[in-house]
C-alpha cells in the first residue's frame, strides 16, 4: 500500500508538470507580438543597425517580429489561428485530468501524449522545411516533443507499476 501511495504521488506531480507546461506553451501563442517586442528589448535588437551584425538568432527573431507587426496591422484575423492553437493546448491539458483521477484506467492518455510528442519531430521537420524555418529553430520545436515525452514516459511506467500493485493486492486479499 505504501508503494502505491508513492507511485500515485509521483504520477500526479509529473502529470501536473505536463499539464502546466501545455497550458503555458498554449497561452504564450496568444500575445506573440507583445512577447517578441519584449524579447527584442531584452536582446537589444530593436533597431536595424543592431541586427545587421547580429547572429542568426537575433536576425531570425527580428525578422519574425517585423513580419508579425506587419501582419497584425494588415491582417489581424491571421492571429485567430494562434488563439485556436492556445485553445487546443488548453483542451489537451484538460484531458490529462483523467490521469490525475485514475492513472491506471486512463493510462491510454499517457500513450496518446507520447504518440503526440513523437509526432512533433516529423511535423517540425516537414512543415518547417515547407515554411523555410531555419533548421536550428526546428530543433527547438522538436525539443517540445522530447521534453514533453519525459514526464509522460515516467508517468506511464509508474501507472503500469501501480496497476501491478493493485492486481497483487487483489490476489493476496
Amino acid at each position: 500500500m505504501q508503494r502505491e501511495m508513492v507511485l500515485l504521488k509521483r504520477l500526479r506531480w509529473l502529470t501536473w508538470v505536463f499539464i502546466v507546461g501545455l497550458v503555458i506553451s498554449g497561452v504564450t501563442a496568444i500575445p506573440l507580438v507583445t512577447e517578441l517586442n519584449w524579447l527584442s528589448q531584452v536582446l537589444g535588437t530593436g533597431n536595424s543597425a543592431s541586427i545587421e551584425g547580429a547572429g542568426s538568432l537575433a536576425f531570425w527573431l527580428e525578422s519574425v517580429r517585423h513580419a508579425l507587426i506587419d501582419s497584425q496591422a494588415k491582417h489581424p484575423f491571421l492571429f485567430y489561428g494562434t488563439d485556436w492553437l492556445a485553445f487546443g493546448h488548453i483542451i489537451i491539458a484538460v484531458a490529462f485530468i483523467g490521469v490525475l483521477r485514475d492513472p491506471v484506467r486512463n493510462r491510454w492518455l499517457l500513450d496518446f501524449g507520447l504518440i503526440a510528442c513523437a509526432m512533433v519531430i516529423p511535423w517540425a521537420f516537414i512543415f518547417g522545411a515547407l515554411r523555410e524555418i531555419p533548421f536550428w529553430w526546428r530543433l527547438i520545436d522538436c525539443s517540445f516533443g522530447v521534453f514533453g515525452a519525459i514526464p509522460l514516459w515516467w508517468c506511464r511506467k509508474w501507472a503500469k507499476e501501480l496497476e501491478s500493485c493493485r492486481v497483487g493486492d487483489r490476489r493476496s486479499g
